[in-house]
């Protein structure tokens, strides 16, 4: 699977671009601000129907302008597909291929899989446990759509369940029929979450070890761990147990919701004793890791986008990075850079092709 061509029309600080890409390497040079980001997201909007940076879709159309449009030639299994994305201020997003409409955006995840390694992946390890589960979250939904379903209704019973203890706890009457049932339905669904993933992280450790090794040359012993309350015990059991909590602090404290992953470097915590560039290389082979694991329950290769790569990144795993995504293991790739030698330098000492598309004030030069 490769693109081969993207137009976006008053998309971020774009009025209009139309590009034609390499099967291989593709990279956007130029200055900070220019849209060489940008052009990423449009690709990130194609793939998965959202934004990588910012949730709120009307903010992605240009300043002054009323919709924008994203739109997009992918190449699958020897057949073109055309994919259309577009937003009108105040009315609902549409998402099309091939010109037909989709009933459902969730329908589209996980059929272009693509992966983004960005500076903004730094959250994964400084902040909260919400950000790392959206990290396992997505891997998984773009490999089984009954996943992301069922994470949309757990999500959905558990907004209940905490809405139903406000209640109780503002009217101090209890109404325990209906608390078991959401028991029931929260019970039921997060345990297959919970199985998928566990099932998720065993091979992705292996493949991460692989990755992160290669990286930095083996000299380094880092850990991944997958943490979920629900392995502690049954989940109707636990949520038993921390109901009194729960009526106090009026939501659910215990559950799927609550699973987090571990990282560390050396047996101690990556967040508070690794270095810029151990993190930045924990989040490369993490990013890298999810690649291959995507290409393996998919069968093909998914995008692979990659934005100011080089920010933190010493010589030498740059260059190593650049030579295990440039191998045949990875497919069409897309990068930004602020200097158009540097791209050309980089992959011609290493013998590959890159196509540069040089990029100011949201126009192609």
């Amino acid at each position: 699977m490769w693109v081969k061509e993207l137009t976006v029309i008053q998309f971020k600080n774009y009025e209009e671009a139309s590009l034609t890409f390499a099967p291989g390497v593709n990279a956007f040079t130029g200055d900070n601000g220019a849209g060489k980001t940008n052009l990423l997201d449009a690709l990130h909007y194609l793939s998965l129907c959202k934004s990588y940076f910012n949730p709120i879709d009307s903010q992605q159309i240009r300043q002054g302008a009323d919709f924008f449009v994203v739109q997009g030639v992918f190449e699958k299994e020897g057949q073109d597909d055309l994919l259309a994305c577009s937003l009108k201020r105040n009315q609902k997003k549409q998402f099309k291929r091939n010109k037909k409409d989709y009933q459902r955006l969730a329908d589209h995840i996980g059929a272009y899989p693509l992966v983004m390694i960005s500076p903004n992946d730094a959250l994964i390890i400084s902040e909260g446990s919400e950000e790392r589960r959206k990290f396992i979250d997505n891997v998984i939904s773009q490999t089984d759509n009954q996943y992301l379903d069922d994470l949309i209704r757990y999500n959905k019973y558990l907004q209940s369940r905490n809405t139903l203890l406000k209640q109780q706890a503002q009217t101090r009457t209890y109404d325990d029929v209906l608390l078991s049932i959401y028991d029931e339905q929260l019970c039921e669904v997060g345990e297959k979450i919970y199985q998928k993933r566990k099932a998720f992280i065993a091979p992705f450790i292996a493949i991460f070890n692989k990755h992160y090794q290669y990286l930095t040359g083996n000299h380094e012993t880092v850990g991944l761990s997958y943490e979920s309350p629900v392995s502690q015990g049954s989940f109707k059991e636990l949520l038993a147990a921390a109901l009194p909590k729960d009526r106090i602090l009026e939501r659910t404290t215990v559950g799927i919701h609550k699973d987090d992953l571990s990282f560390s470097i050396h047996d101690l915590s990556l967040k508070k004793f690794g270095s810029q560039g151990q993190q930045k290389s924990f989040l490369i082979a993490l990013k890298l890791a999810q690649y291959s694991f995507l290409c393996m329950e998919k069968g093909f290769k998914p995008l692979l986008l990659l934005d100011d790569i080089f920010d933190k990144l010493d010589d030498k795993r740059t260059r190593k990075l650049m030579q295990m995504v440039s191998e045949d293991d990875f497919g069409q790739i897309f990068i930004t850079d602020t200097s158009a030698k540097r791209m050309r330098q980089v992959f011609e000492e290493i013998a590959v092709p890159v196509r540069v598309f040089e990029i100011a004030d949201g126009q192609l030069l």
